[in-house]
């Protein structure tokens, strides 16, 4: 069964090896999200027994919200959700998890997925700018949803802690389904097969028949 199923795939990308990458980088995507969902909420329930929860985390004024308040890139307002927006803590929490993930994902998808064979230094810098730029983006679309979805969960729905996690749950999935199709397209450029130059040929050393020299008499 194993053995069909792989000469099936191996055939496949063979003839489709764009679409075939593509389903690779889909699967690592889906379990690296997996992942997430599973250290955010032990991530976030430690930090959340430290004081950090009441430090504010504000960063980043860009306008005002429909109430009129602040906008910012980055909401953390002190207090637990839905009330305050979890603070130092849960931003600490997101991005502990966001790093763990991402090592993995880097790995995983330049070797699994591209196969590339580029300089890993020169990839991990563009990787970490593409993940720079797009935490900040997924940062300032957080902030229009993050707070309705925790108060739906855990307010209007009433389940509590239960809810708290399922609202952890539903914004990292928005946050990986926005970062799955920008960086599909990012990974393509950083991840590169770079054509290997063939190694010279080892020339063999030449050898000549031993010739003996006629030999003059003595005269």
């Amino acid at each position: 069964m194993l053995t069909r199923l792989r000469d099936a795939w191996r055939r496949f990308s063979e003839k489709r090896p764009g679409t075939a990458q593509f389903v690779v980088f889909l699967v690592l995507s889906n379990g690296i999200t997996v992942l997430q969902l599973a250290l955010m909420p032990l991530i976030k329930w430690v930090f959340g027994m430290t004081a950090l929860v009441d430090v504010a985390f504000q960063v980043w004024p860009v306008g005002t919200n429909p109430d009129g308040s602040t906008f910012y890139v980055f909401d953390y307002a002190a207090g637990p959700l839905p009330g305050g927006g979890g603070g130092l803590a849960y931003i600490r929490a997101g991005q502990i998890t966001l790093l763990v993930a991402q090592v993995i994902n880097f790995f995983a998808q330049r070797t699994i997925t591209f196969k590339s064979n580029s300089s890993v230094a020169k990839a991990a810098l563009w990787y970490t700018i593409a993940y720079v730029v797009i935490s900040i983006a997924a940062a300032a679309a957080q902030g229009l949803y993050k707070t309705p979805i925790y108060e739906l969960f855990i307010d209007t729905w009433g389940l509590g802690g239960a809810g708290e996690t399922l609202a952890d749950f539903t914004t990292m999935i928005i946050n990986a389904a926005i970062s799955f199709w920008v960086f599909f397209p990012i990974f393509k450029v950083i991840f590169k097969q770079v054509p290997e130059t063939p190694a010279a040929p080892e020339v063999e050393p030449v050898s000549y028949p031993h010739v003996t020299l006629p030999t003059t008499p003595n005269v």
